[in-house]
């Protein structure tokens, strides 16, 4: 049994190229990187929620930069780790597929939750900010009355904003898989190459991240050029939607 173990794990204690050449690395490296890139570019559920949350929420660009970075660095990371770990133990990589499977089953539902959650506090923000105007007082909730009511005497009270949103998505991405990484790190693995292995995921993740950041950032600049003023107060609203849009196509179409 502990030679089972042992011999794996030689995986990735080898600096040994014995069976790949350089040339045969940097086809390596080239097709993870565009399979990063592919991976996140058809997968809307990879920049929109920081696109729309950054909207709803008045994000600076470096805020929104360094949240869809960190995001972007546990989104890789977590399956980064996994493939590692499971080359290192001898895990067949049909259980490791399973692993990805059941995370990204897990990631599907954190998605939707977060959505469903995000809508509700959307649609309170929407009552909170005007939206109640036309609305008979008893289908307002009770907060939204006492809140009309304190406004109407000249005591407006603040009402603090979360600041758990970002960690919010950097957890649900970290239970995001990257369904196409883990075998392309076993190409190098069963050559016992650990440059092999060190190059799919460095370029895999260096493009995932950039592919992420360069589409949130492309969005966020385009969306500056839009006049939302008169649209704030069905900024939340919007932003809950879509991201529990984006949960139900992972569900249902696969996205």
């Amino acid at each position: 049994m502990t030679m089972v173990l042992v011999q794996p794990a030689r995986l990735l204690l080898s600096t040994n190229c014995k069976f790949f050449n350089m040339n045969e690395i940097i086809l390596l490296s080239i097709t993870a990187a565009s399979l990063g890139f592919v991976h996140t570019a058809l997968g809307p559920d990879h920049y929109l929620p920081f696109i729309v949350l950054s909207k709803a929420r008045n994000w600076s660009v470096p805020k929104t930069m360094w949240v869809t970075f960190i995001a972007g660095v546990g989104h890789v990371g977590g399956s980064v780790v996994i493939g590692l770990v499971g080359i290192a133990l001898g895990i067949s990589l049909n259980k490791l597929k399973f692993i990805e499977g059941f995370r990204g089953e897990t990631v599907e539902w954190l998605l939707i939750s977060f959505g469903l959650l995000y809508t509700i506090y959307g649609f309170y923000k929407f009552l909170k900010n005007g939206g109640h105007h036309h609305l008979p007082d008893f289908l307002m909730p009770k907060s939204i009355r006492q809140i009309k009511h304190q406004l109407n005497h000249g005591l407006e009270k603040k009402v603090d904003e979360t600041k758990l949103t970002p960690w919010v998505l950097f957890i649900i991405f970290v239970f995001g898989p990257c369904e196409v990484l883990i075998p392309m790190l076993f190409i190098p693995a069963v050559q016992r190459s650990s440059v092999g292995i060190a190059s799919v995921a460095l370029f895999f993740g260096i493009t995932t991240i950039a592919t992420m950041m360069f589409i949130v950032y492309l969005a966020h600049l385009g969306s500056s050029f839009l006049i939302f003023k008169s649209k704030e107060k069905y900024m939340h609203l919007i932003a809950g939607l879509v991201i529990l849009i984006s949960g139900l196509g992972m569900h249902f179409f696969n996205w």
